[in-house]
């Protein structure tokens, strides 16, 4: 892929900038508390993906109540009751969830060259939090409060478009999960690339898992830094 070509690039944030996966489970020990003894990791995650996708079907609500019903229905499932509070609890915990350690450092050397924006299912406010930790300004941030939607449709991207005015050959969109990024992506003819955070690691983890083609696999951010000759 010419990376040139492009002159702004779009990101998922949560798994790609954001190593989720370690954040949620941090906050599973803090919600499940012994509840989590004796269910591996993965299996953890996958109950977070399943559950959170079916809380973004039907009427829109905030990401907020979102994480709160996942984190009931995965109370229900490990056997622990969950309380508004510890619900709430759960769904505040993403701002603190942590960069991957080449975040930071890979959105700085990419801003020299592209544009930046965010596309996010996420509230206004939990990115904000989340935004400190990043440290590098976006040109827009698009977030599912906005649209009033949920990745995989594709308000998101239309919105980010219209923000960025610019033709989709000329963005690229970056991003961990095949399911809610770069299969709606490739439908509305906007390059990706799939940053495979699960490299070797098998199964979707915390994102269901779909069979979508990117343009381009990279393991990791500072691997697209280095393809676009910015390392």
């Amino acid at each position: 892929m010419d990376l040139t070509r492009f002159e702004a690039l779009t990101f998922d944030c949560y798994g790609t900038l954001i190593d989720w996966e370690r954040g949620i489970l941090a906050a599973l020990r803090e919600l499940l508390g012994e509840g989590v003894v004796g269910r591996g990791h993965e299996a953890l995650l996958e109950s977070f993906g399943r559950l959170e996708a079916e809380a973004e079907r039907g009427a829109f609500r905030p990401y907020r109540s979102v994480l709160a019903e996942v984190a009931r229905g995965l109370g229900a499932e490990s056997g622990v009751e969950v309380t508004q509070e510890r619900a709430d609890a759960f769904a505040s915990s993403v701002g603190a969830w942590p960069p991957f350690d080449d975040t930071v450092a890979s959105l700085g050397a990419l801003s020299r060259r592209y544009r930046l924006a965010i596309v996010s299912n996420v509230d206004d406010d939990l990115f904000a939090r989340t935004a400190e930790l990043l440290e590098v300004p976006f040109d827009t941030v698009v977030t599912a409060q906005q649209v009033r939607s949920y990745k995989p449709a594709p308000a998101h991207f239309h919105e980010a478009m219209r923000r960025l005015d610019l033709p989709r050959e000329r963005v690229l969109h970056v991003a961990q999960s095949l399911y809610h990024d770069v299969a709606p992506a490739g439908v509305l003819g906007i390059a990706s690339v799939w940053v495979n955070r699960r490299a070797g690691r098998a199964g979707g983890g915390a994102t269901p898992q779909a069979a979508a083609v990117p343009d381009l696999e990279v393991p990791d951010l500072a691997s697209l830094v280095r393809a676009a000759g910015l390392d």
